[in-house]
């Protein structure tokens, strides 16, 4: 691996991430073409179903690209999607050389786009920052091996892990700087859930303000669907852009169900488990049959807890306030865990300070 290629390969991975929350639950592409030294062209995959970064890059080129080395940060598609294979663009194109972050996982893909460059003569290499481009698409990769979203958990506690004070009062534990965070957080994701008492408690909007970016599908878990038809979220669903999920089908919420649909909301429909709670792996399997890749849940406690006691998570976003509060409401109840030698263990990707607060990023 040369200097030039690890450097070419960052680089893509910059371009790539311009199509943050665009291009789900399609993969974040970048490409850069180099020749005789100096770059040629770049482009990015800039939104689900319009043209993949290899074909951007190769199309704004103001000069050949014969002969050329093309830098991508994912294997190039093989197979006619809603978009052509861009392996046969390449071809076309008589690139010289190709290099490669990562391989596809997605197994339409997987291998045999690289296969085809080296049938055609092209000189391939593949692993070039692989960490980093695995870690740029995670949410991709869990979702097309998985068939459910990658979920991520975010909370903000105090030192003694409350997220609310006694009476329920929330507002706010975190920094101004921790609550833009959190509203770039959102714009990232496919979709941001939370428990109907969180609804009834907070009326939330869950929408991106704070920050320039696309809202994100909300998602409500409602086993009985109690929920009014007033609340915040509820307002400007036009675009379908709440999912409810329930466990009731009974005949007396017909009316209800209809009405919400007529407003843009859509009602899912799961199993639930003996206790009357929703099951929560079958509600993130519909998730990603209606096309969410990723998932960002906020709460409350009783969402946190069965998600962790479940192990339906991927990564924790905790952002700790420097307060005490004594009494209130802790961030998780009982998990199961009855002995120190059986908790649930994690690892620390990352600790940063955002304004007052301390953000601690851990991944199972």
């Amino acid at each position: 691996m040369t200097l030039s290629d690890e450097s070419y390969i960052k680089l893509a991975i910059e371009i790539a991430r311009k199509g943050m929350g665009q291009v789900s639950p399609n993969p974040l592409v970048g490409c850069v073409i180099v020749k005789d030294d100096k770059i040629i062209s770049a482009g990015y995959h800039k939104k689900f179903g319009r043209k993949h970064a290899e074909v951007v890059a190769i199309e704004n080129a103001k000069e050949s690209v014969e002969g050329s080395t093309i830098y991508l940060n994912l294997e190039p598609c093989s197979h006619w999607g809603k978009t052509p294979p861009c392996v046969e663009k390449i071809i076309q194109s008589k690139i010289k050389r190709v290099v490669i972050g990562t391989n596809d996982m997605n197994p339409l893909v997987s291998g045999k786009g690289v296969k085809k460059l080296k049938s055609a003569g092209i000189d391939v290499k593949v692993g070039i920052l692989e960490n980093e481009c695995v870690e740029l698409n995670k949410f991709f990769f869990k979702y097309i091996t998985k068939k459910i979203p990658y979920v991520t958990l975010k909370a903000a506690i105090t030192l003694d892990g409350k997220i609310a004070d006694a009476s329920g009062e929330a507002k706010w534990i975190s920094s101004l700087e921790s609550r833009r965070y959190v509203h770039n957080l959102r714009a990232s994701y496919d979709a941001v859930l939370v428990g109907k008492n969180t609804v009834k408690k907070d009326n939330p909007k869950l929408n991106v303000r704070l920050v320039e970016g696309r809202d994100p599908i909300k998602v409500v878990l409602d086993s009985t669907l109690s929920l009014k038809e007033n609340n915040k979220i509820f307002t400007n669903t036009e675009k379908k852009t709440v999912f409810i999920i329930t466990s009731n089908a009974s005949a007396k919420k017909k009316n209800k169900i209809k009405r919400l649909e007529a407003r843009g909301s859509k009602v899912i429909f799961v199993k639930k488990r003996p206790n009357g709670k929703i099951d929560l792996k079958s509600a993130l399997k519909q998730l990603a049959a209606n096309q969410i890749a990723s998932l960002l849940v906020e709460g409350g406690s009783e969402i946190y807890s069965s998600f962790i006691k479940e192990k339906l998570y991927d990564e924790i976003s905790l952002f700790i306030a420097p307060k005490f509060l004594g009494n209130g409401l802790s961030v998780i109840k009982n998990i199961g865990v009855k002995n120190i030698k059986d908790a649930q263990k994690l690892r620390v990707k990352n600790v940063e300070k955002i304004g007052s607060d301390v953000l601690l990023s851990l991944v199972r």
